[in-house]
């Protein structure tokens, strides 16, 4: 292995890229491999105010050895603040999530057990759920301040919910569902709350949103979600708050049965995937045995990086170059 930069220089530049492309360039050589675990590299992975969040888990007995592996635990939800939160990151991009429990939301009469009651739920990590006992005004508002999000960030918004079985009155009426950051209403549309049919196995309830027809899908851990809806944190004014609502108040029929674990938000997944940041290229026309690649990172200050590599049998180690070249102009 030869033609390398200094770690160092190969570290600051990795850091400018994302956690699946630290990885993934991590595989081209020991050197650059050694370079892509860095706690320079990891470090610029994890939120500003990390050592914040550590502060207020609930389970206080972390113990890691590098960034590298702190962010990789950090990328499991984490119950925070007495439990009512959980927290993790996004393990592509890096990117802030959050569940707001029940309890962080604020429920009409909520806190009157003719109308809600608290409990445990297996499914839950939560110590407790909110199940609706019956009420004719559902009103259900969570907050939450841009300063805990990941800034120039779209997140969606989703009601984590369930059904139980007495359920009734929830889909005589569309709910309306909001979303404002600070005094600025950024998405405003109607869903309709509705259970699976019974004897069908139907993964998912058709919500509407507006004119579009959207679907609740299921988690996978034994709850439905909805999506509220997505707004955009620009990170520019951090003392803002996001402030969600879902709301039937309109009817006077009674309903009830709703279960509420909380409200989650995350990044807005692309469409398409793509390793962020760079790009690798492989040789398909080489003999058996042989492997070559290419990684370029993204530019910065008019400069990529690009490693090559190449390997075979008789020298499984191989050759990798990294070097540093000129963006294109604009132009040309």
């Amino acid at each position: 292995m030869d033609d390398l930069l200094p770690q160092d220089c190969v570290a600051r530049i990795l850091s400018f890229t994302s956690p699946r492309d630290a990885c993934r360039v991590s595989l081209v050589c020991t050197v650059v491999g050694a370079a892509a675990n860095t706690d320079d590299v990891w470090g610029k992975f994890l939120p500003s105010d990390y050592l914040e969040v550590l502060c207020r888990l609930v389970d206080s007995s972390l113990v890691f050895n590098s960034k590298k592996e702190l962010y990789l635990w950090l990328c499991s939800p984490n119950l925070i603040d007495n439990g009512n939160k959980m927290f993790w990151l996004d393990k592509s991009t890096s990117k802030i999530c959050y569940m707001l429990s029940a309890r962080e939301l604020s429920i009409t009469w909520g806190n009157d057990h003719l109308y809600w009651s608290w409990k445990p739920f297996i499914q839950s990590r939560f110590a407790e759920v909110a199940e609706l006992i019956t009420t004719w005004w559902l009103e259900i508002i969570a907050r939450i301040s841009t300063r805990m999000l990941s800034p120039k960030t779209t997140y969606t918004a989703h009601l984590i919910l369930n059904f139980a079985n007495r359920a009734y009155g929830l889909d005589t009426l569309p709910s309306e569902v909001s979303i404002e950051v600070g005094n600025r209403q950024v998405m405003r549309g109607t869903i309709l709350l509705r259970r699976p049919e019974d004897g069908k196995k139907q993964p998912s309830e058709r919500i509407f949103m507006g004119e579009e027809e959207r679907v609740a899908r299921e988690r996978g851990d034994g709850w439905l979600e909805i999506e509220l809806g997505e707004f955009f944190n620009d990170g520019i004014n951090d003392r803002e708050d996001v402030r969600m609502s879902v709301k039937e108040v309109k009817g006077v029929q009674l309903k009830g049965g709703l279960i509420v674990e909380g409200i989650e938000l995350r990044p807005m997944k692309e469409l398409k995937e793509e390793y962020l940041g760079g790009s690798v290229a492989e040789e398909p026309t080489l003999p058996r045995g042989h492997r070559s690649g290419a990684w370029v990172g993204p530019s910065f200050d008019g400069l990529r990086m690009r490693a090559e590599w190449s390997s075979s049998r008789r020298k499984p180690m191989g050759r990798c170059t990294v070097v540093l070249i000129a963006s294109p102009s604009p132009g040309g």
